[in-house]
């Protein structure tokens, strides 16, 4: 069967699209000839810094001819009727149609539709130039003498060629033939910009990656990625070194490179006195090259590897001067940053951020640290900090955000904060909790573990969320501009991991509290705090069922006004155990089968059985024992969910299983006297009542 190959050929394609281009060219093309009638067994797409390219294995040369019934509208029937009937199916006359009886409808119409099958070419000829008038490059330009027209081609850079070639293995394929805004499709391609411009005559995909190899080319961005961290770990190795990997600036330097030539620079030792994280994140943005590590000290040292696109005839030697250029001036500024910087204290620096504006409904960064000091102060004894190392870490903790370095590399935030606060003698849990308040910003990020930075980064979190929620900037759908879910799942993990009891309610309020007596006025609606805290809610669901637990234990344990989320989980753990016994799976079926029967009578006489339950009512051994059972269990239950021992309250819960099993044994629950029927159905509210100190069983599948 025959294979397609297809090369956009273009002046450049940056590193950061062409993993998603290569994605988006495989997609649209192979679902087009899919939606063509077209099958195909395999195929992948590839990207360099000047090519698409996607081969397709063992496409049908043709798609298959095809028939249609259309059913139409009866005979007989108005002329519009006809008329829709004979537009849809494409007729110039009724008289085209057939006529089919059915002996329950009639006599009606149908369209018989033929269509023949189509070679493969022919409708890769007419699909590939209308993916290229579509491809959804996230930004695209137009070029050359037809720019300002606005039906001119857009590419992401201007394209050069197009290389399109469909046929078997066994012989030699064929050009399809079609056009692209006077770009003519061929069978060319073109090799590395310098050691190997010229054109490539192409065959098949085995022959392209030949070739293309052999004019130094490595189509494959994986193989290029292998061949970088190969290459610069051996020539680490050769100096004693270790590479410290970093497989985002991997991706990003195959993606600037198609003949990848790894070599070594240097720097002067005196831009050793710098951060590590700031050496490494100069070189990285400024000239995307990776740093070094002494593998005895763990310390940086003063040389890089830099990745080069071409073979010099120096062996490289100009190429290492230039980037060692551009790298000692990078360092020369962070240099100077890091000893401006030092010489203001973080202290000095907090009134600044009245400067900075975080949103125009909720004021400035310092009314921001104001409004955390706060919290930080009411949440300290909940999480077991120092109130005044909280207030102070607190108050410091965007202070670096005006600084010089954090203003040339935002990315550093929270970090530089702990290097000034070190330096200026902080203590260590302070200067911890000006980096750590940030976190956890994802589901694979740390969460900090000391309670001064967890109570900074609570703080931090629930400020925001009850700032967004006061001025109704809620995430709707898909849309979270402010990163509001993430800023949840990040107090909820806080809270869990580190087994903190608080009541979120209680935190809310005092948050929204803050922006209320705060200089910027806010319009406070009713049930902020009852509608965030639904919205953690939401958000613990996601959190726990990712973590394996039952989503119908979560609903059973969450009510509307439970706000500690440790009980909850707590709940959810020692219901999950219990359920898994014998006496816990009795138990359920039990206490569904007492809800199934007073949901049913409930709905017959339009009232609920909530009543007393009158000992002088009770005759048989079985409903006594339930009685008296159920009488011990609740208040035993209650006091162990008062006292946080759930698994004390599930025990006292499974001391029912017997009398309840009796009970539906022995007992006939609609008597025909009708107060006896009245108090065993209130016994049997008694029940439910009984193990909703726990969970709402009735939530609870099985």
């Amino acid at each position: 069967m025959p294979d397609l190959l297809l090369e956009l050929f273009s002046e450049e394609i940056p590193a950061r699209m062409q993993k998603r281009a290569s994605e988006d060219l495989q997609k649209l093309v192979t679902d087009g000839l899919v939606n063509a009638g077209l099958t195909y067994e395999g195929a992948k797409g590839f990207a360099t810094p000047r090519r698409l390219a996607l081969t397709v294995h063992s496409v049908t040369a043709r798609s298959a001819d095809t028939r249609e019934e259309r059913k139409g509208p009866k005979v007989g029937a108005p002329e519009k009727a006809l008329e829709g009937f004979m537009r849809a199916a494409g007729l110039s006359s009724i008289d085209e149609a057939q006529i089919q009886s059915d002996p329950k409808k009639g006599e009606f119409y149908v369209a018989v539709i033929e269509k023949s099958g189509r070679d493969a070419q022919e409708i890769i000829a007419e699909l590939i130039p209308g993916m290229i008038r579509n491809f959804p490059w996230p930004k695209s330009m137009r070029w050359g003498a037809g720019s300002t027209k606005p039906d001119t081609l857009r590419w992401v850079r201007p394209l050069r060629s197009i290389l399109c070639t469909f046929g078997p293995e066994t012989e030699d394929p064929e050009v399809v033939a079609f056009e692209v805004d006077g770009i003519t499709s061929g069978d060319v391609t073109y090799g590395h910009r310098f050691m190997a411009p010229a054109p490539l005559r192409i065959r098949r995909f085995d022959d392209y990656t030949d070739k293309l190899n052999a004019a130094k080319v490595v189509l494959d961005s994986a193989r290029r990625e292998e061949i970088i961290l190969e290459e610069a770990k051996n020539l680490a190795f050769s100096q004693n070194l270790d590479l410290v990997e970093d497989t985002a600036l991997l991706l990003e330097v195959a993606g600037l490179v198609e003949w990848p030539i790894v070599l070594m620079g240097t720097f002067d030792e005196r831009f050793l006195n710098l951060p590590d994280e700031v050496i490494q994140l100069t070189i990285r943005v400024n000239q995307k090259c990776f740093v070094l590590r002494d593998p005895k000290s763990g310390a940086l040292t003063n040389r890089f590897i830099l990745v080069s696109n071409l073979i010099a005839s120096d062996g490289g030697k100009q190429i290492v001067a230039g980037n060692e250029k551009v790298v000692r001036a990078r360092l020369s500024d962070a240099m100077f940053f890091w000893e401006t910087d030092l010489k203001t204290p973080l202290q000095a620096r907090v009134e600044k951020l009245g400067n900075i504006i975080f949103h125009e409904q909720l004021g400035t960064q310092l009314q921001r640290v104001e409004r955390i000091s706060a919290l930080a102060k009411a949440l300290a004894p909940a999480t077991s900090a120092n109130i005044v190392e909280a207030e102070r870490a607190a108050e410091l903790c965007k202070a670096d955000l005006v600084t010089e370095m954090v203003g040339e590399f935002p990315e550093l935030q929270g970090l530089m904060g702990r290097y000034y606060a070190t330096a200026q003698d902080e203590t260590g849990a302070v200067a911890a909790a000006c980096e750590d308040h940030y976190r956890p910003q994802g589901p694979g990020d740390t969460v900090p573990s000391d309670p001064i930075s967890v109570t900074v980064a609570l703080s931090d979190k629930l400020d925001t969320l009850s700032g967004f929620w006061l001025i109704d900037e809620k995430p709707t759908g898909s849309k979270d501009p402010y990163a509001l879910r993430r800023a949840a799942l990040g107090v909820i993990r806080l809270i869990l991991e580190n087994n903190i009891e608080l009541s979120l309610i209680g935190a809310i309020e005092q948050a929204c509290s803050g922006h209320r007596n705060g200089e910027m006025q806010v319009s406070v609606a009713d049930g902020v705090a009852t509608d965030l805290l639904s919205f953690f809610h939401d958000r613990l669901k996601v959190y726990l069922r990712d973590q394996g637990r039952r989503h119908d234990l979560i609903d059973a344990v969450i009510s509307e006004s439970a706000d500690d989320l440790q009980l909850i989980v707590r709940r959810v753990e020692a219901l999950s155990d219990f359920l898994a016994s014998e006496d816990g799976k009795a138990l359920l079926s039990g206490s569904k089968r007492a809800a199934n029967i007073l949901r049913a009578e409930e709905k017959k006489e339009g009232r609920a059985f909530d009543g007393t339950v009158s000992s002088d009512l009770l005759s048989l051994p079985a409903e006594k024992a339930l009685a008296e059972a159920v009488d011990a269990s609740v208040g035993k239950a209650k006091a162990a969910v008062d006292a946080h021992d759930f698994s004390a309250a599930i025990e006292a819960l499974s001391e029912l299983r017997a009398p309840v099993d009796a009970f539906f044994e022995d007992v006939m629950v609609n008597d025909d006297n009708a107060q006896i029927r009245e108090n065993r159905l209130n016994l049997l509210n008694r029940i439910r009542q009984a193990t909703q100190t726990v969970a709402d069983f009735s939530k609870i599948e099985g």
